[in-house]
């Protein structure tokens, strides 16, 4: 076990990137999001909640994948590079490290692989920051993630000014050992650990929504839950926007366009929405031409089908992103408690 001073975290971040690109939740014009710390930012370690998640740092919002060039000889495909090099997350919290196993399970274990999405996920080492304090509307624990015991190649705990970091793994260890000189040994901390733990998790128990029920979701529900009415009642409040989508960390619907340069076609990817009326769109048609089906899709995608289809792994990891942003409360907490025949005031 490791500790390091909070005042010392910028001499930390400034030896760590000098030697690998490093990410952290930084803080813009009031707003805290991920980005590549330099020294002209400031790390944001204590606002629980990034707007988005650190999904971007994995799976990009916008992500070229190569490019085309044509001259009088024919045409020369040009495709990216992977990523070949290692790279902090630091202070990626044990939800969103929760959602990265989800990714993977779309990304890594099924064929084809995203060989883009696999390179990042190897090269990454990542440090977890338990939640000293969760938020009202975090429900993590109802899909079966501990707010106070990170699951990262390091741990990482906040308490009376010190940061303690627990290797787990073997790249995690060999990444204390190699920024060793800015972190001092922690001595036998076990029972501060575990007092912090136990504050966490007594929080955690407090939380409106943690004892969520998912009764009647999950596999085997399809026919069940498909034809519920309930879903035309929720769904004409909703607004379309996207918001939902672009805040969840496990989301991964993307679309591909190509784009003329000047210089050579850009083919890219970029994030896309089944809340949108567009989205899978075709010559013959959408696949979904009302809202309603395209509300029930979303829900039904991360409570029933993809559990379904992955050994009962929700595509849902509770960290109250939506239930945050969503402008009309349309959020996965309100579907999982409607369609429960719970009270619904979220």
């Amino acid at each position: 076990m490791k500790k390091i001073a909070k005042e010392n975290l910028p001499k930390l971040f400034a030896e760590v990137s000098a030697a690998m690109d490093l990410f952290t939740p930084v803080k813009m014009a009031d707003v805290t999001n991920w980005g590549l710390w330099d020294d002209s930012r400031v790390a944001d370690l204590d606002t629980l909640k990034t707007v988005k998640s650190p999904k971007d740092v994995f799976f990009p919002q916008c992500q070229t994948l190569y490019m085309v060039h044509h001259d009088d000889n024919g045409f020369e495909i040009s495709p990216m590079k992977l990523t070949e090099k290692p790279f902090c997350v630091f202070g990626i919290r044990p939800c969103d490290v929760k959602a990265l196993t989800v990714m993977d399970q779309v990304f890594l274990n099924q064929e084809p692989v995203d060989t883009f999405y696999k390179a990042r996920r190897e090269h990454a080492v990542l440090v977890s920051l338990a939640c000293h304090k969760p938020a009202q509307t975090c429900f993590c624990k109802v899909f079966g993630t501990d707010a106070a015991a990170p699951d990262a190649d390091v741990a990482m705990w906040e308490i009376d000014g010190f940061f303690y970091l627990d290797a787990q793994t073997e790249k995690g260890s060999a990444w204390l050992d190699q920024f060793a000189d800015a972190f001092e040994d922690a001595g036998d901390v076990s029972e501060k650990i575990s007092k912090e733990q136990d504050s966490i998790r007594g929080i955690v128990e407090t939380l409106p929504y943690t004892h969520l029920s998912l009764e009647g979701w999950g596999p085997g529900k399809v026919e069940e839950k498909f034809n519920d009415p309930h879903w035309k009642e929720l769904s004409d409040a909703c607004l379309a926007c996207g918001t939902c989508t672009f805040v969840c960390p496990t989301c991964q619907c993307y679309d591909i366009k190509d784009f003329n340069t000047g210089h050579g076609i850009q083919r890219y990817r970029c994030w896309d929405s089944c809340m949108y009326s567009d989205f899978t769109l075709m010559a013959a048609a959408n696949n979904r031409l009302t809202q309603m089906q395209r509300y029930r899709q979303r829900f039904m995608h991360k409570l029933v089908y993809f559990p379904e289809n992955n050994n009962g792994l929700y595509m849902c990891v509770g960290c109250g992103r939506c239930v945050d942003k969503c402008p009309q409360a349309l959020n996965i907490v309100k579907v999982i408690k409607t369609m429960g025949k719970e009270n619904a005031d979220v």
